[in-house]
């Protein structure tokens, strides 16, 4: 029985690419173990993967805009502004493409942190100790903690 044939990159990238959007960071680094034949990374393996992702960026297939768009979009509905900018950081987003994305965060930020309390709690809460743990809650969600005060204030006020 014959074994396949190991993919090459522009294969293993495409198949990633085909899945999701990636930044150029993070499918760099997802193709580096597989950028050398043997145990060891060389330069020119390192240059072949570059031009790979100059290429696919070229085409308009790899983009790190893209991706940023799509991670703030899927995590938008249960994240707070901190939280999705340390994501974008991680996957590799530059800070200029951070800074970009970050005003319309920040606008959506309060009606994000209403929603996300309300799915989790939807009461108000009874005590200073309720209040607590539903403050923590949102803020382990990358909420900050004016957004998260008003939320519970309101909250307070509606009731």
């Amino acid at each position: 029985m014959r074994k396949k044939p190991e993919p090459d990159l522009r294969t293993r990238a495409l198949h990633y690419l085909a899945r999701r959007e990636y930044s150029r960071a993070e499918l760099r680094s997802k193709l580096l173990p597989h950028a050398s034949t043997d145990e060891s990374v060389t330069q020119s393996s390192l240059a072949s993967l570059d031009a790979l992702l100059d290429d696919l960026t070229a085409r308009g297939w790899l983009s790190d805009q893209r991706a940023a768009t799509q991670l703030v979009h899927a995590k938008r509905g249960r994240f707070g502004t901190q939280r999705i900018t340390h994501e974008l950081r991680q996957k590799g987003i530059s800070e200029e493409l951070v800074g970009k994305v970050l005003p319309a965060l920040k606008e959506s930020e309060l009606e994000a942190a209403r929603e996300v309390w309300k799915k989790k709690f939807g009461v108000v809460p009874q005590d200073e100790k309720e209040k607590a743990k539903q403050a923590r809650f949102l803020q382990s969600r990358g909420f900050g903690l004016d957004v998260i005060f008003q939320v519970l204030r309101v909250v307070e006020t509606e009731s």
